[in-house]
């Protein structure tokens, strides 16, 4: 049998395949800032990157190691593929991480060997423990995948497992590539690999998967009941095309459902041994944090972290849940973090205090993002009755780790009406400080403003998403916009929160072209160093 740790080990790869999510693309502080959470979440594995892929990539998982990797920290992790250029670069940006991994991998279904690699089964299976071989000499610890396992013959997996194992691997990953199998079938191949791999008692059994079919959530819990020990998922599910398997979802499962995984673990049903390592009152924090520093919006009927999870609708199940939540509720809303705590701050309140909150809801500011905080507070105090922790978030999140900003906006005024054409003027101080302005006609307010700063900026761009949300309830409520803009089929997102919408409009557009501006000048990926064909960004 595979290796057993006890419980389940959770590998978080929101800040490697989620960001591969179109338009949600990070830079290196936001990156850090996602780690620092993660760490406090509770994640056993930390993938911070793919460093061969570009110096970016190198710098964010380098500074990661340095600042989130501790003794007692989570294993911080870097993808390669199985070459030398890459499993080189790899642990050359892990050196900092007194706990570190090379993840590295190679495809093993037919249809990849032929269409892609372009190599037969054989010069596979002589790669596999060449390569790691050669990443077991530079790290101690070792992940190995099987590309597209799911659609891989599962003998020739048999073999590839055993030799990657025998070579100084410990841990194997089985990834279902593509969101293809069913859980019976998937759970029927970690069963399969667990009898038939004779050397799997040397690793944990590990699984990744994406929601192609909707399934990657299910598909992982089988898995569970089949020896796979670790589960490589993204905070709110996102990644490639439809996504990963979900964080909160699967650690909620476990939780909730202990009494039911608890004996494929050798336990009693009862044992309140938690099943996870995650402290589940940070997943709400962590939720948000995500969603508002990719400008990925989580849907409303999101399981555990979407806004409609504890709302309750019908007159029937309101009466129930008055009278006792377990009526309607399976999870107790405190246990994922969400609260509905107002903050006793007010136009009174001093600097200190202010920060003491932001402590609390795990903002660590620097004195000038600091500052700024507390001047928007200040002005959010003046125009709005009562504030609630999801204000002070939405004020201070914009400008969190945000890119080096080339533009800033100085002034926005807007005019509309029925009878009116939809007319905005807008100030942009550029990174020198010199201001321009420009009056400009839409077909709204919006688009008015996005037209202004698109002539004043002069960064060619496609407006590809507009969306905005209410914070809270309530017609002082503060408005968050999100906005996307594509450019050479990149995308780039900015955010930004007001209590006027149009204003979080322009200041989102703002932040978005400061994203675009910061994105074209990226470092190019790095010089070819071995024959393999560079796929900048690979998923698993």
């Amino acid at each position: 049998m595979a290796h057993d740790p006890g419980r389940v080990l959770i590998f978080d790869t929101t800040l490697r395949d989620g960001e591969q999510s179109p338009g949600a693309s990070l830079n290196l502080e936001e990156k850090l800032a996602i780690a620092q959470q993660l760490a406090r979440l509770g994640v056993d594995v930390i993938e911070a990157g793919f460093p061969f892929a570009s110096q970016g990539d190198f710098a964010a998982v380098h500074r990661i190691a340095q600042q989130v990797g501790g003794e007692h920290g989570p294993v911080i992790c870097g993808l390669s593929r199985a070459s030398r250029g890459d499993i080189k670069a790899c642990a050359e940006a892990l050196a900092p991480a007194p706990r570190r991994r090379i993840h590295t991998f190679i495809a093993t279904s037919d249809i990849h060997l032929e269409h892609k690699l372009r190599k037969s089964r054989k010069e596979v299976l002589a790669i596999v423990p060449d390569m790691v071989a050669y990443a077991h000499s530079l790290v101690d610890d070792v992940e190995f995948s099987c590309e597209d396992a799911g659609r891989s013959d599962p003998e020739f997996l048999y073999e590839v497992i055993e030799a990657a194992i025998a070579a100084g691997a410990t841990t194997i990953n089985i990834p279902d590539t593509v969101g293809y199998t069913t859980p019976t079938e998937f759970g029927e191949l970690i069963a399969g690999i667990d009898r038939h791999v004779p050397n799997i008692g040397d690793a944990v059994l590990s699984v990744h998967g994406h929601n192609d079919l909707g399934l990657a959530v299910a598909n992982f819990l089988e898995s569970v009941k089949n020896g796979a020990r670790q589960l490589e998922c993204t905070i709110n599910g996102i990644g490639e095309r439809a996504g990963n398997a979900a964080l909160e979802e699967l650690v909620m499962a476990l939780h909730v459902r202990r009494r039911y995984f608890n004996p494929f673990f050798g336990r009693d049903a009862d044992s309140p041994t938690p099943l996870t390592a995650v402290r589940t009152e940070e997943i709400t924090k962590t939720s948000r944090l995500v969603s508002n520093l990719t400008g990925m919006v989580v849907q409303p009927n999101k399981a555990i972290v979407g806004a409609n999870a504890f709302a309750h609708e019908s007159g029937i199940h309101q009466d129930g849940v008055l009278k006792n939540r377990l009526t309607y509720e399976i999870v107790d809303a405190r246990t994922v973090g969400l609260t509905d705590n107002r903050i006793s701050l007010g136009k009174l309140s001093g600097r200190s205090a202010v920060r003491a909150r932001l402590e609390e809801l795990g903002y660590d500011l620097s004195r000038e993002d600091l500052d700024d905080a507390f001047a928007r507070f200040k002005d959010l105090a003046d125009r709005k009755r009562e504030i609630t922790d999801r204000d002070l978030e939405a004020i201070v999140s914009e400008q969190v780790q945000q890119p080096e900003a080339r533009y800033q906006l100085k002034l926005v005024q807007v005019s509309c009406g029925s009878s009116l054409s939809p007319t905005a003027t807008v100030t942009l101080a550029d990174e020198d400080g010199k201001e321009q302005t420009m009056a400009s006609i839409g077909t709204g307010p919006v688009d008015a403003v996005c037209q202004a700063l698109n002539a004043l900026a002069g960064e060619p761009n496609e407006l590809v998403e507009f969306s905005v949300k209410s914070v809270t309830e309530g017609i002082d409520a503060i408005g968050e916009v999100t906005i996307r803009l594509r450019r050479d089929g990149e995308l780039y997102s900015g955010h930004s929160a007001d209590t006027d919408v149009v204003v979080a409009a322009a200041q989102a557009f703002v932040n978005a072209l400061n994203r675009l501006v910061a994105g074209s000048a990226q470092p190019a990926l790095h010089p070819q160093r071995d024959a393999a064909p560079l796929d900048a960004r690979p998923t698993l």
